[in-house]
């Protein structure tokens, strides 16, 4: 049986049919529903003339629409495509053409920026608006808008003519460092590096079969996503969840409080969050609110796409006694590598193991104990590419000898012992008078101030020094601290020469999943953005 994702869905749905499969407000479907309506979504994007390999765009907010949707693609052998719901226009102009949509499905409030930008997509002929039949919005007379529906209907065994493991799965990376690129998977690759990945009882030698007979014998988890699934470490975290059987719990959008309010009433036992982002407000929640709910479920923190610091998660080992934190470390070029552990030092480390190598500019692993810094690399089970860039493609997923590699942009070296310590990515970087220093590292040492609620730190020009250390922080509400009571703080954790020379106090502005937005930081620090 090859690997591919909707098979491997149906095959889950069918051995739990009876087992809640998503819960959302008030809407909750079973394995057997989500997986009819799935199919209804697949028979309308067919009906619409969506052919296999075609890209079909996810414009929406967290919700049951979002997962059928995604499924039904799969089911399709459509090519499903996350779009950010914060985009500017001239953003979504650049995704949707870049990607090459040929369908949209996309929610009513989004509508009328999806409809500004359209004309300007020659490929997309087919709208299907989730709340509305899109009559609000002035859609180019070419395009067929439907009203999303997805009625529970039988299961078709056309929609299975056809599928491999070679169908195509698109995640367009946040585009914080640059605009938004589409990273192209193979169904089977995906499947290994960033769901079984991720997932520790992963069978070496897995069939739909017994991937099904592990759900339907194994103990049923449930996961609270608090992040949006157009951000890949949700997407990763949701089939996961939905290929083990699991129960998935899913914000429309986060909030802390209501968060606790959700494992009090639905008693998930994973919490998947993206970073300090999402993982500090929550940590607030607790210790103001967390006595008004029972969160005895509680008990794993799970944060992918951002690496948790040190002082959250000794806030959190404080506030949930016997919490297991996960913090995983991976890409939308890789998938799941591992799981960070953060030191006393503020290091990052990444334990040895089979998926994670550290390589020179000659591809060459370099060699435990060595002083080299050098760049984090996977094989085998990586993506095949960026959608519609070559010179990208070449340059981040190279073929040598036959095989391919995915060079993530994070720097690191090589301890004695095997473990990586990542020091952050490389793009970032800032060379303050010859000497290197790593925004992560920075922000580590920041946010361990008690007033610290957030940081970013980036590089700024220096007529002396080529470069500085500046940073934008935002302060925990009721606390103050000055940019020097930061440096004096910083000193215990730091050389000198790492210190931030310009402090700007203002509020930290990320993606809606908790990702590090630098050219904002930038701007701010250079004085293009004021700060508030």
């Amino acid at each position: 049986m090859t690997l591919n994702l909707a098979t491997l869905f149906e095959a889950v749905a069918a051995a739990v049919p009876g087992r809640p499969a998503l819960v959302c407000g008030d809407r909750r479907l079973t394995f057997a529903e989500l997986d009819r309506r799935a199919d209804t979504v697949a028979h309308r994007l067919r009906a619409a003339g969506i052919a296999p390999g075609e890209h079909v765009g996810v414009h929406m907010l967290n919700g049951a629409e979002y997962v059928e949707t995604l499924l039904g693609c799969l089911k399709a052998r459509a090519v499903p495509v996350n779009v950010n719901y914060r985009y500017t226009d001239r953003e979504l102009r650049h995704i949707y053409t870049d990607a090459e949509l040929a369908g949209l499905v996309v929610d009513a409030e989004f509508a009328p920026a999806a409809a500004r930008v359209a004309g300007d997509c020659p490929a997309l002929r087919h709208v299907a608006v989730v709340g509305t039949d899109g009559g609000s919005a002035a859609w180019p007379p070419r395009i067929d808008v439907t009203a999303y529906e997805a009625d529970e209907c039988e299961p078709d065994p056309s929609l299975r003519e056809g599928r491999s493991a070679d169908d195509r799965y698109v995640l367009y990376t946040g585009g914080t460092t640059g605009l938004p690129k589409g990273v192209v998977w193979r169904h089977e690759d995906f499947y290994m590096a960033a769901v079984r990945g991720g997932n520790p009882y992963g069978d070496p030698h897995l069939t739909a079969e017994s991937l099904a007979e592990a759900a339907r014998e194994g103990f049923a988890l449930s996961y609270l996503l608090t992040m949006p699934l157009m951000h890949g470490a949700a997407a990763y975290t949701l089939l996961m969840a939905l290929f083990t059987g699991s129960t998935t719990i899913l914000m429309r959008r986060f909030d802390p409080v209501e968060a606790l309010g959700l494992i009090d009433r639905e008693k998930p036992v994973i919490v998947a969050v993206v970073g300090d982002a999402i993982a500090r407000p929550l940590a607030d929640a607790i210790r103001a609110h967390g006595s008004r709910h029972d969160l005895s479920s509680f008990k794993v923190l799970g944060s992918g796409g951002a690496i948790l610091s040190r002082s959250v998660q000794e806030e959190f080992a404080e506030l949930v006694p016997g919490l297991h934190i996960a913090n995983g470390f991976g890409a939308s070029e890789s998938g799941v590598d591992g799981s960070i552990s953060v030191g006393e030092d503020g290091l990052m480390r990444l334990a040895a193991g089979p998926r994670v190598t550290v390589i020179d500019t000659d591809m060459k692993p370099i060699p435990p104990g060595s002083d080299e810094v050098g760049y984090v690399a996977r094989s085998g089970h990586v993506p095949l590419g960026y959608h519609n860039d070559p010179v990208k493609t070449a340059r981040t997923f190279p073929v040598i000898d036959g095989r391919r590699w995915s060079i993530l942009g994070d720097m690191a070296r090589v301890e004695a012992d095997g473990t990586v310590v990542v020091l952050g990515r490389g793009s970032g970087c800032i060379n303050s008078g010859g000497e290197k220093v790593f925004p992560e590292e920075v922000e580590q040492a920041l946010k361990s101030h008690p007033a610290v609620m957030d940081a970013l730190v980036a590089g700024v020009p220096d007529d002396r020094f080529g470069e500085r250390v500046a940073a934008v922080v935002e302060l925990r509400p009721g606390t103050s601290a000055t940019a020097d009571d930061l440096r004096a703080h910083c000193r215990a954790h730091l050389a000198g020469y790492k210190l931030p020379a310009l402090v700007a106090f203002t509020p930290v502005v990320r993606s809606p999943s908790g990702k590090a937005d630098y050219r904002w930081a930038e701007r701010v620090l250079t004085g293009e953005t004021p700060t508030a």
